[in-house]
C-alpha cells in the first residue's frame, strides 16, 4: 500500500470515529446511542451498556432491557450518574429513562462539545499528515523517490488533509443544526 493510500485510509478512519462520537451527543431526536459511553460494573469488570442490554425508544423515553435482570440496579445507578442528568425509573424487567426536552443553554453546551470533538478530529488529521510527510521525506533521503516526487506527494497529502478537514467542518455544521433544531 502506498503512503498516499495509507494516509487516505487513516484519515477516513478518523472521520468515521468523529461520526461515531457524534452519535453519543444528545439531540432533539431521541437516540439510544446517546448512552453508548455509559460503562456498567458487572461480572467483575466494566462493560459498555449496549453489551449488557437492549436499548429502544418509546415516545419520549429510552427503554433499557438488561439481558440479565440481576444487574438492573447497577445499570440504573450508572445511568443516574451519567453526565446527561437523567432520572431512570427501574421496573421489574426494564428501566424507563424519560428524556426531558433540551433547553437553549444545554443545546449550546452540546453544540460546543460537538465542536470540541471536531477539533480533536482535525488534530488527528494533521498528525496523520505530519507522519505521512515524515515517511515520504525518509523515502526521499533513502533514494526511493525523487525530490519532484516528494513535492508531489506532499501536495497530495496536503490536499487530502484539506479535503478531510472540510468534510469534518461540514459534519459539524450538520450536527449543530440537528442539535439546535427544536
Amino acid at each position: 500500500m502506498s503512503v498516499l493510500d495509507e494516509t487516505k485510509s487513516k484519515m477516513q478512519k478518523a472521520i468515521e470515529h468523529l461520526k461515531d462520537s457524534y452519535k453519543t451527543l444528545r439531540t432533539s431526536r431521541l437516540n439510544p446511542n446517546m448512552l453508548d459511553d455509559i460503562k456498567i460494573e458487572a461480572y467483575g469488570s466494566m462493560a459498555p451498556l449496549k453489551s449488557l442490554a437492549t436499548l429502544s425508544v418509546k415516545e419520549r423515553q429510552l427503554i433499557v432491557t438488561p439481558f440479565d435482570i440481576s444487574i438492573i440496579a447497577q445499570i440504573t445507578k450508572a445511568i443516574l450518574q451519567s453526565p446527561f442528568n437523567l432520572n431512570p425509573i427501574q421496573e421489574k424487567t426494564s428501566i424507563r429513562v424519560p428524556i426531558p426536552p433540551l433547553d437553549e443553554a444545554l443545546r449550546k453546551k452540546i453544540a460546543k462539545e460537538a465542536s470540541q470533538k471536531t477539533e480533536e478530529a482535525k488534530v488527528v488529521l494533521r498528525e496523520i499528515r505530519r507522519k505521512s510527510n515524515e515517511l515520504i521525506r525518509q523515502q526521499q533521503s533513502d533514494g526511493e523517490i525523487t525530490k519532484d516526487e516528494l513535492k508531489s506527494h506532499e501536495k497530495k497529502i496536503q490536499d487530502l488533509t484539506d479535503q478531510f478537514c472540510t468534510q469534518s467542518d461540514k459534519l459539524l455544521k450538520d450536527k449543530e443544526i440537528e442539535i439546535m433544531t427544536v
